[in-house]
């Protein structure tokens, strides 16, 4: 029996999301291409766009970074200024690629607990004409925060940026607007929200927006504007294909059909998500984030305060229970964090907070003293 994973991906998937892995395709075979144009348009139908509305898509090999660094590295031109705002360490991503590559950037940081905001944004871009493009990380998995892509959306749109948002834990679970937000490019993962498997990431783009990319690509593997062009003549990758990814990927987009679409499966993670809350609140346990802006994909909880608590034992012990948990990345802070997608139902949600429970009082630690009754 696999260990059940309470992280933001990779995921728990469907047993018929695993076997559509067991067959072997050749990456020019008619068969493969049909199943990548497949693909391509599912995403569009998932994210509520068309080629008539102007988007398509390019699948990308390698995680969602890959896909995001396709992004940063070609969309922007060697005249480009890019504002990131960023309160995680994938926002931080995002900036340490535009360094890299040489890229103007400006970045607003803000602390991990809080929403970047619209007004600071507006700020920059009244003082600063030169700003060409604007980067934002949807749910920031760092803490599971939800930022604010519907007001950084219309102030793009406002000022005429071409904007990216890193969609990667949320996209297929979150509903999000792409025509009213006016976003140029969005980029998720086969493994996160749709249940697939790893092995590539995905952009959904204006295609006017990609147009504009040609020769801007600053590396050979990552050429966003090069992936498009092939994926459009004949949907065939530049470069060998994930290809039982992509068929498990196919299954994966079945599934999310079957479930009900993005409507259900955000239901059935907001569900997991709620008795999340309500049972560690019963425990004792504190989350890092105030409830307004905690998302439903991940939380941040922080260490109980108690003398006798070990994150590693806490980490160890729970995994022999075969309750994976994952371990925090706040840069100030002693947390872990807790997911709630993928193939989990409120009987696994009840069975991990049976195991915390067990947990801390092996540990020594009883709800009373969380509580501080």
């Amino acid at each position: 029996m696999d260990n059940k994973l309470f992280t933001p991906g990779p995921l728990n998937t469907k047993q018929s999301v695993k076997e559509a892995m067991l067959h072997d395709m050749g990456s020019r075979d008619k068969e493969f291409l049909e199943v990548v144009k497949e693909i391509r348009n599912e995403l569009l139908n998932i994210a509520g766009v068309s080629p008539e509305d102007g988007y398509d898509t390019v699948l990308m090999q390698g995680s969602g970074t890959f896909g995001v660094e396709s992004v940063v590295s070609t969309v922007i031109p060697s005249f480009g200024h890019l504002l990131i705002l960023t309160n995680g360490a994938y926002g931080d991503r995002m900036k340490q690629m535009a360094n890299v590559y040489g890229i103007r950037t400006t970045t607003l940081k803000y602390k991990e607990n809080v929403v970047p905001s619209v007004d600071d944004a507006e700020e920059i871009l009244l003082d600063d004409e030169t700003i060409t493009h604007i980067a934002l990380v949807h749910c920031e998995t760092t803490t599971g925060i939800f930022n604010n892509i519907e007001g950084i959306g219309l102030l793009a749109k406002k000022f005429s940026k071409i904007f990216i948002v890193d969609a990667m834990s949320s996209f297929g679970a979150v509903p999000i607007d792409l025509k009213a937000l006016d976003i140029d490019f969005l980029i998720s993962s086969s493994n996160k929200c749709i249940e697939g498997v790893p092995g590539f990431s995905f952009v959904i783009a204006k295609s006017e927006s990609l147009e504009r990319c040609a020769g801007q690509a600053r590396t050979v593997s990552l050429d966003l504007y090069s992936q498009w062009i092939d994926m459009k003549k004949s949907n065939q990758f530049r470069f060998t294909p994930p290809i039982q990814s992509i068929l498990a990927f196919r299954k994966a987009i079945d599934e999310l059909k079957t479930e009900g679409g993005v409507a259900k499966r955000s239901e059935r993670y907001q569900k997991n998500y709620r008795r999340l809350m309500k049972g560690t609140e019963a425990l004792g346990l504190k989350t890092y984030l105030d409830k307004k802006d905690q998302g439903y994909i991940i939380t941040s909880f922080l260490f109980p305060d108690h003398a006798d608590f070990d994150f590693t034992q806490f980490y160890e012990s729970l995994h022999q229970r075969r309750q994976v948990i994952y371990q925090g990345k706040l840069s100030d802070t002693n947390c872990f964090r807790i997911g709630n997608i993928g193939q989990l139902f409120l009987e696994d949600i009840e069975k991990l907070l049976l195991a915390i429970a067990d947990v801390l009082n092996e540990m020594g630690i009883q709800t009373t003293d969380l509580l501080g009754e």
